[in-house]
Protein backbone atom coordinates (compact mmCIF):
# COMPACT_ATOMS: atom_id res chain seq x y z
CA UNK A 1 0.00 0.00 0.00
CA UNK A 2 1.33 3.44 -0.93
CA UNK A 3 0.70 6.72 0.80
CA UNK A 4 -2.59 7.25 2.56
CA UNK A 5 -4.92 9.99 1.30
CA UNK A 6 -4.22 12.36 4.21
CA UNK A 7 -0.71 11.25 5.07
CA UNK A 8 1.29 14.22 6.33
CA UNK A 9 -1.79 16.15 7.48
CA UNK A 10 -1.40 17.05 11.17
CA UNK A 11 -4.45 17.57 13.36
CA UNK A 12 -4.78 18.72 16.96
CA UNK A 13 -8.11 17.74 18.50
CA UNK A 14 -9.25 19.86 21.45
CA UNK A 15 -12.80 18.58 21.65
CA UNK A 16 -14.89 16.23 23.74
CA UNK A 17 -17.78 13.82 23.30
CA UNK A 18 -19.01 13.62 19.73
CA UNK A 19 -19.02 16.48 17.22
CA UNK A 20 -15.34 17.44 17.26
CA UNK A 21 -13.92 13.97 18.00
CA UNK A 22 -15.98 12.24 15.29
CA UNK A 23 -14.60 14.69 12.73
CA UNK A 24 -11.00 14.00 13.70
CA UNK A 25 -11.71 10.25 13.72
CA UNK A 26 -12.66 10.46 10.04
CA UNK A 27 -9.44 12.31 9.23
CA UNK A 28 -7.40 9.78 11.23
CA UNK A 29 -8.93 6.86 9.32
CA UNK A 30 -7.42 8.19 6.10
CA UNK A 31 -3.93 8.78 7.40
CA UNK A 32 -3.92 12.14 9.17
CA UNK A 33 -1.87 12.28 12.36
CA UNK A 34 -4.42 13.18 15.02
CA UNK A 35 -3.26 14.24 18.48
CA UNK A 36 -6.16 14.31 20.93
CA UNK A 37 -5.83 16.60 23.95
CA UNK A 38 -7.62 15.36 27.09
CA UNK A 39 -7.87 16.71 30.63
CA UNK A 40 -5.38 15.00 32.97
CA UNK A 41 -6.72 12.23 35.23
CA UNK A 42 -10.30 12.12 33.86
CA UNK A 43 -9.99 12.38 30.07
CA UNK A 44 -12.81 12.77 27.55
CA UNK A 45 -16.20 12.06 29.18
CA UNK A 46 -17.02 9.59 26.40
CA UNK A 47 -14.53 7.21 28.04
CA UNK A 48 -17.30 6.52 30.58
CA UNK A 49 -20.43 6.69 28.39
CA UNK A 50 -22.79 3.78 27.77
CA UNK A 51 -21.55 0.18 28.01
CA UNK A 52 -18.29 -0.18 29.94
CA UNK A 53 -15.74 -2.97 30.05
CA UNK A 54 -12.56 -2.94 32.13
CA UNK A 55 -13.37 0.62 33.19
CA UNK A 56 -13.62 2.05 29.67
CA UNK A 57 -16.56 2.67 27.35
CA UNK A 58 -16.69 0.40 24.31
CA UNK A 59 -17.70 3.49 22.33
CA UNK A 60 -14.34 5.08 23.16
CA UNK A 61 -12.40 2.45 21.26
CA UNK A 62 -14.30 3.30 18.07
CA UNK A 63 -14.54 7.07 18.48
CA UNK A 64 -10.82 7.51 19.14
CA UNK A 65 -9.31 4.87 16.88
CA UNK A 66 -6.08 5.86 15.13
CA UNK A 67 -5.61 8.86 17.46
CA UNK A 68 -2.80 9.69 19.84
CA UNK A 69 -3.86 10.72 23.35
CA UNK A 70 -2.03 13.39 25.31
CA UNK A 71 -3.12 15.05 28.55
CA UNK A 72 -2.90 18.82 29.05
CA UNK A 73 -4.71 21.06 31.52
CA UNK A 74 -5.93 23.79 29.17
CA UNK A 75 -6.79 26.06 32.10
CA UNK A 76 -3.18 26.10 33.30
CA UNK A 77 -0.89 28.79 31.78
CA UNK A 78 1.84 26.24 31.15
CA UNK A 79 -0.70 23.97 29.50
CA UNK A 80 -1.76 26.82 27.23
CA UNK A 81 1.88 27.39 26.35
CA UNK A 82 2.19 23.74 25.33
CA UNK A 83 -0.75 24.21 22.95
CA UNK A 84 0.94 27.25 21.40
CA UNK A 85 4.00 25.14 20.82
CA UNK A 86 2.02 22.34 19.21
CA UNK A 87 0.11 24.79 16.99
CA UNK A 88 3.38 25.54 15.20
CA UNK A 89 3.50 21.90 14.14
CA UNK A 90 -0.07 21.30 12.89
CA UNK A 91 -2.35 22.00 9.95
CA UNK A 92 -5.79 21.77 11.55
CA UNK A 93 -7.10 22.43 15.04
CA UNK A 94 -10.54 21.03 15.89
CA UNK A 95 -12.44 22.30 18.94
CA UNK A 96 -16.04 22.14 20.14
CA UNK A 97 -16.01 24.25 23.30
CA UNK A 98 -18.60 26.94 23.91
CA UNK A 99 -17.71 30.08 21.88
CA UNK A 100 -15.29 32.33 23.75
CA UNK A 101 -13.69 29.54 25.77
CA UNK A 102 -10.48 29.38 23.75
CA UNK A 103 -10.27 33.18 23.73
CA UNK A 104 -10.51 33.14 27.54
CA UNK A 105 -7.47 30.84 27.61
CA UNK A 106 -5.53 32.99 25.16
CA UNK A 107 -5.93 30.34 22.45
CA UNK A 108 -8.36 32.06 20.08
CA UNK A 109 -7.76 32.06 16.35
CA UNK A 110 -6.40 35.60 16.24
CA UNK A 111 -3.71 34.65 18.74
CA UNK A 112 -2.89 31.29 17.17
CA UNK A 113 -2.65 32.48 13.58
CA UNK A 114 0.19 34.77 14.66
CA UNK A 115 2.04 31.58 15.55
CA UNK A 116 0.90 29.66 12.46
CA UNK A 117 -0.63 31.79 9.65
CA UNK A 118 -1.65 28.64 7.75
CA UNK A 119 -3.66 27.22 10.65
CA UNK A 120 -7.14 25.93 9.81
CA UNK A 121 -9.35 26.02 12.90
CA UNK A 122 -12.55 23.98 12.96
CA UNK A 123 -15.02 25.36 15.50
CA UNK A 124 -18.11 23.24 16.17
CA UNK A 125 -20.75 24.63 18.53
CA UNK A 126 -24.47 24.58 19.14
CA UNK A 127 -25.30 27.93 17.55
CA UNK A 128 -22.12 29.15 15.85
CA UNK A 129 -19.50 31.69 16.83
CA UNK A 130 -21.76 34.73 16.51
CA UNK A 131 -25.44 35.65 16.68
CA UNK A 132 -27.73 36.19 19.68
CA UNK A 133 -27.64 32.54 20.79
CA UNK A 134 -23.88 31.99 20.55
CA UNK A 135 -23.34 31.88 24.33
CA UNK A 136 -26.01 29.26 24.96
CA UNK A 137 -24.90 25.69 25.62
CA UNK A 138 -25.80 23.47 22.69
CA UNK A 139 -26.04 19.71 22.25
CA UNK A 140 -26.88 17.67 19.16
CA UNK A 141 -30.38 16.97 20.45
CA UNK A 142 -31.11 20.70 20.68
CA UNK A 143 -29.66 21.21 17.22
CA UNK A 144 -31.99 18.53 15.85
CA UNK A 145 -34.94 20.29 17.46
CA UNK A 146 -34.05 23.84 16.42
CA UNK A 147 -32.91 22.68 12.99
CA UNK A 148 -36.43 21.47 12.21
CA UNK A 149 -35.76 17.73 12.02
CA UNK A 150 -37.56 16.70 15.21
CA UNK A 151 -40.70 18.60 14.17
CA UNK A 152 -41.20 16.41 11.10
CA UNK A 153 -40.10 13.10 12.69
CA UNK A 154 -42.70 10.74 14.12
CA UNK A 155 -46.45 10.31 13.77
CA UNK A 156 -48.92 13.22 13.59
CA UNK A 157 -50.90 12.08 16.64
CA UNK A 158 -47.83 11.61 18.87
CA UNK A 159 -45.00 13.79 20.21
CA UNK A 160 -41.95 14.32 17.99
CA UNK A 161 -39.31 11.61 18.30
CA UNK A 162 -35.55 11.48 17.89
CA UNK A 163 -33.36 9.27 15.78
CA UNK A 164 -31.65 6.71 18.04
CA UNK A 165 -28.16 8.19 17.61
CA UNK A 166 -26.58 11.63 18.02
CA UNK A 167 -27.40 12.65 14.48
CA UNK A 168 -26.95 16.40 14.92
CA UNK A 169 -23.41 15.93 16.20
CA UNK A 170 -22.44 13.50 13.46
CA UNK A 171 -23.83 15.73 10.71
CA UNK A 172 -21.81 18.62 12.08
CA UNK A 173 -18.71 16.42 12.08
CA UNK A 174 -19.19 15.70 8.40
CA UNK A 175 -19.48 19.40 7.58
CA UNK A 176 -16.39 20.02 9.72
CA UNK A 177 -14.39 17.52 7.67
CA UNK A 178 -15.67 18.95 4.38
CA UNK A 179 -14.77 22.46 5.53
CA UNK A 180 -11.34 21.38 6.71
CA UNK A 181 -10.45 19.74 3.41
CA UNK A 182 -11.74 22.71 1.39
CA UNK A 183 -9.66 25.06 3.55
CA UNK A 184 -6.52 22.94 3.13
CA UNK A 185 -7.11 22.83 -0.64
CA UNK A 186 -7.45 26.61 -0.72
CA UNK A 187 -4.30 27.04 1.36
CA UNK A 188 -2.08 24.47 -0.34
CA UNK A 189 -3.38 23.81 -3.86
CA UNK A 190 -4.57 27.33 -4.61
CA UNK A 191 -1.30 28.40 -3.05
CA UNK A 192 -2.57 31.14 -0.77
CA UNK A 193 -0.77 29.79 2.29
CA UNK A 194 -3.66 31.19 4.34
CA UNK A 195 -5.50 29.43 7.11
CA UNK A 196 -9.05 30.24 8.13
CA UNK A 197 -11.82 29.48 10.60
CA UNK A 198 -14.51 26.91 9.76
CA UNK A 199 -17.58 27.78 11.86
CA UNK A 200 -19.97 24.81 12.11
CA UNK A 201 -23.23 25.15 14.06
CA UNK A 202 -25.18 22.05 15.06
CA UNK A 203 -28.60 23.50 14.23
CA UNK A 204 -27.43 24.70 10.81
CA UNK A 205 -26.02 21.28 9.92
CA UNK A 206 -29.43 19.75 10.63
CA UNK A 207 -31.36 22.55 8.91
CA UNK A 208 -29.32 22.11 5.74
CA UNK A 209 -30.86 18.64 5.20
CA UNK A 210 -34.50 19.73 5.16
CA UNK A 211 -34.82 19.53 1.38
CA UNK A 212 -37.82 21.56 0.15
CA UNK A 213 -39.29 22.45 3.55
CA UNK A 214 -38.29 26.13 3.45
CA UNK A 215 -39.24 27.06 -0.14
CA UNK A 216 -42.56 25.24 0.26
CA UNK A 217 -43.30 27.37 3.32
CA UNK A 218 -42.13 30.53 1.55
CA UNK A 219 -44.17 30.12 -1.61
CA UNK A 220 -47.08 27.92 -0.56
CA UNK A 221 -47.39 28.62 3.17
CA UNK A 222 -46.96 24.90 3.78
CA UNK A 223 -45.67 23.77 7.18
CA UNK A 224 -44.57 20.17 6.79
CA UNK A 225 -45.89 18.03 9.64
CA UNK A 226 -45.02 14.59 10.95
CA UNK A 227 -46.12 11.83 8.61
CA UNK A 228 -44.94 8.60 10.24
CA UNK A 229 -42.99 6.28 7.98
CA UNK A 230 -44.12 7.81 4.69
CA UNK A 231 -42.61 10.77 2.86
CA UNK A 232 -45.15 13.46 1.93
CA UNK A 233 -45.39 13.91 -1.81
CA UNK A 234 -43.25 10.84 -2.54
CA UNK A 235 -45.45 7.85 -3.38
CA UNK A 236 -45.20 5.02 -2.66
CA UNK A 237 -42.37 5.04 -0.12
CA UNK A 238 -43.32 3.48 3.18
CA UNK A 239 -43.00 0.62 5.65
CA UNK A 240 -45.44 -2.27 5.37
CA UNK A 241 -46.16 -5.24 7.63
CA UNK A 242 -45.95 -8.80 6.31
CA UNK A 243 -47.93 -11.90 7.26
CA UNK A 244 -45.30 -13.04 9.77
CA UNK A 245 -45.34 -9.70 11.61
CA UNK A 246 -42.06 -8.45 10.17
CA UNK A 247 -41.76 -5.13 8.33
CA UNK A 248 -40.54 -4.38 4.85
CA UNK A 249 -39.54 -0.98 3.50
CA UNK A 250 -40.53 -0.41 -0.12
CA UNK A 251 -39.43 2.53 -2.24
CA UNK A 252 -41.36 2.50 -5.52
CA UNK A 253 -41.79 6.20 -6.19
CA UNK A 254 -40.11 6.07 -9.62
CA UNK A 255 -42.67 5.76 -12.41
CA UNK A 256 -41.18 2.62 -13.98
CA UNK A 257 -40.48 1.08 -10.58
CA UNK A 258 -44.08 1.67 -9.51
CA UNK A 259 -45.28 -0.26 -12.54
CA UNK A 260 -42.94 -3.14 -11.72
CA UNK A 261 -44.28 -3.21 -8.16
CA UNK A 262 -47.86 -3.38 -9.34
CA UNK A 263 -47.08 -6.21 -11.77
CA UNK A 264 -45.27 -8.10 -8.97
CA UNK A 265 -48.44 -7.72 -6.90
CA UNK A 266 -50.62 -8.96 -9.74
CA UNK A 267 -52.25 -5.54 -10.15
CA UNK A 268 -51.66 -4.85 -13.82
CA UNK A 269 -54.82 -2.73 -13.77
CA UNK A 270 -53.24 -0.26 -11.36
CA UNK A 271 -49.90 -0.35 -13.19
CA UNK A 272 -51.54 0.82 -16.43
CA UNK A 273 -54.06 3.21 -14.87
CA UNK A 274 -53.26 6.79 -16.02
CA UNK A 275 -54.34 8.08 -12.59
CA UNK A 276 -51.07 6.70 -11.18
CA UNK A 277 -48.60 7.25 -14.01
CA UNK A 278 -46.47 9.87 -12.25
CA UNK A 279 -45.47 10.78 -8.71
CA UNK A 280 -47.68 13.86 -8.43
CA UNK A 281 -50.78 11.87 -9.36
CA UNK A 282 -49.85 8.96 -7.11
CA UNK A 283 -49.32 11.30 -4.17
CA UNK A 284 -52.95 12.41 -4.48
CA UNK A 285 -53.88 8.77 -3.84
CA UNK A 286 -51.15 7.90 -1.32
CA UNK A 287 -53.49 6.47 1.32
CA UNK A 288 -55.22 4.27 -1.22
CA UNK A 289 -51.96 2.97 -2.70
CA UNK A 290 -50.37 2.32 0.70
CA UNK A 291 -53.46 0.36 1.72
CA UNK A 292 -53.31 -1.64 -1.48
CA UNK A 293 -49.64 -2.49 -1.01
CA UNK A 294 -50.04 -3.48 2.63
CA UNK A 295 -53.03 -5.66 1.78
CA UNK A 296 -50.62 -7.59 -0.46
CA UNK A 297 -47.67 -7.69 1.98
CA UNK A 298 -49.93 -8.82 4.85
CA UNK A 299 -50.99 -11.84 2.80
CA UNK A 300 -47.44 -13.20 2.46
CA UNK A 301 -44.42 -13.84 4.71
CA UNK A 302 -41.51 -11.41 4.47
CA UNK A 303 -39.22 -13.79 2.57
CA UNK A 304 -41.78 -14.28 -0.21
CA UNK A 305 -42.47 -10.54 -0.50
CA UNK A 306 -38.77 -9.71 -0.59
CA UNK A 307 -38.01 -12.38 -3.20
CA UNK A 308 -40.85 -11.13 -5.43
CA UNK A 309 -39.65 -7.54 -5.21
CA UNK A 310 -36.01 -8.47 -5.82
CA UNK A 311 -37.01 -10.35 -8.97
CA UNK A 312 -39.09 -7.37 -10.10
CA UNK A 313 -36.26 -4.90 -9.49
CA UNK A 314 -38.15 -2.96 -6.82
CA UNK A 315 -36.03 -1.42 -4.00
CA UNK A 316 -37.05 -3.17 -0.77
CA UNK A 317 -35.46 -4.29 2.46
CA UNK A 318 -35.95 -5.28 6.05
CA UNK A 319 -35.28 -3.04 9.04
CA UNK A 320 -31.99 -4.29 10.41
CA UNK A 321 -31.07 -4.65 14.05
CA UNK A 322 -27.36 -4.64 14.89
CA UNK A 323 -27.56 -8.46 14.99
CA UNK A 324 -28.88 -8.46 11.43
CA UNK A 325 -26.06 -6.13 10.40
CA UNK A 326 -23.34 -8.34 11.89
CA UNK A 327 -24.72 -11.44 10.15
CA UNK A 328 -25.36 -9.85 6.76
CA UNK A 329 -23.08 -11.20 3.99
CA UNK A 330 -23.03 -7.88 2.14
CA UNK A 331 -21.76 -6.00 5.21
CA UNK A 332 -19.11 -8.68 5.58
CA UNK A 333 -18.09 -8.62 1.93
CA UNK A 334 -17.71 -4.85 2.04
CA UNK A 335 -15.56 -5.10 5.20
CA UNK A 336 -18.00 -2.99 7.18
CA UNK A 337 -17.65 -5.30 10.21
CA UNK A 338 -14.03 -5.27 11.32
CA UNK A 339 -12.32 -6.76 14.34
CA UNK A 340 -9.66 -4.74 16.13
CA UNK A 341 -7.35 -5.82 18.94
CA UNK A 342 -7.91 -3.97 22.23
CA UNK A 343 -5.50 -4.41 25.12
CA UNK A 344 -7.22 -6.32 27.91
CA UNK A 345 -10.30 -7.12 25.82
CA UNK A 346 -9.09 -9.12 22.86
CA UNK A 347 -10.80 -8.59 19.50
CA UNK A 348 -13.60 -6.02 19.33
CA UNK A 349 -16.00 -5.57 16.42
CA UNK A 350 -16.12 -2.05 14.98
CA UNK A 351 -17.77 -0.38 11.98
CA UNK A 352 -15.57 -0.37 8.89
CA UNK A 353 -14.34 2.60 6.90
CA UNK A 354 -16.49 4.95 4.79
CA UNK A 355 -15.98 5.86 1.97
CA UNK A 356 -14.16 3.18 0.01
CA UNK A 357 -11.23 4.67 -1.94
CA UNK A 358 -9.62 2.59 -4.69
CA UNK A 359 -6.04 3.88 -4.42
CA UNK A 360 -5.78 5.35 -0.92
CA UNK A 361 -8.15 3.35 1.30
CA UNK A 362 -8.57 4.20 4.94
CA UNK A 363 -7.77 1.70 7.65
CA UNK A 364 -8.12 1.08 11.37
CA UNK A 365 -4.58 1.03 12.77
CA UNK A 366 -5.40 0.86 16.46
CA UNK A 367 -8.31 1.24 18.86
CA UNK A 368 -8.86 4.26 21.09
CA UNK A 369 -5.73 4.70 23.22
CA UNK A 370 -5.22 4.79 26.97
CA UNK A 371 -5.46 8.21 28.59
CA UNK A 372 -2.25 10.13 27.96
CA UNK A 373 -0.64 7.16 26.23
CA UNK A 374 1.28 9.39 23.79
CA UNK A 375 1.99 12.44 25.97
CA UNK A 376 5.69 11.78 26.41
CA UNK A 377 6.24 10.91 22.75
CA UNK A 378 4.39 13.97 21.45
CA UNK A 379 5.94 16.51 23.82
CA UNK A 380 9.38 15.04 23.30
CA UNK A 381 9.06 14.55 19.55
CA UNK A 382 7.08 17.67 18.59
CA UNK A 383 8.39 20.15 21.15
CA UNK A 384 11.80 18.66 21.89
CA UNK A 385 11.14 18.53 25.64
CA UNK A 386 13.44 16.51 27.86
CA UNK A 387 12.36 13.79 30.26
CA UNK A 388 13.06 16.14 33.16
CA UNK A 389 10.84 18.87 31.71
CA UNK A 390 8.03 16.39 31.11
CA UNK A 391 8.31 15.01 34.65
CA UNK A 392 8.20 18.55 36.04
CA UNK A 393 4.94 19.23 34.16
CA UNK A 394 3.46 15.98 35.49
CA UNK A 395 4.40 16.95 39.03
CA UNK A 396 2.61 20.28 38.60
CA UNK A 397 -0.52 18.58 37.20
CA UNK A 398 -0.17 20.39 33.86
CA UNK A 399 -0.11 17.05 32.00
Amino acid sequence: MGKKALEGLRVLEMGQLIAGPFASRLLAEFGAEVIKVEPPAKGDPIRTWRVMENGTSLWWYVQSRNKKSITIDLKHPEGQELIRGLVKEIDILIENFRPGTLEKWGLGYEELKKINPGLVMIRVSGYGQDGPYKDKPGFGSIGEAMGGLRYITGYPDRPPVRVGVSLGDSLSSLYAVIGALMAVYHRDVNGTGEGQVIDVALYESVFSLLESVLPEYDRAGLIRERSGSMLPGITPSNTYVCADGTYIVIGANGDAIFKRLMYAMGREDIAEDPRFDNNAKRSEHAVFLDGLIEEWTKSLPFAVVKESLDKAGVPAGSIYSVEDIVNDPHYQARKMIQEVAVDGLGMLKMPGIVPKMSETPGEIQWAGPELGQHTDDVLGGKLGMTEEQIEDLKAKGVI
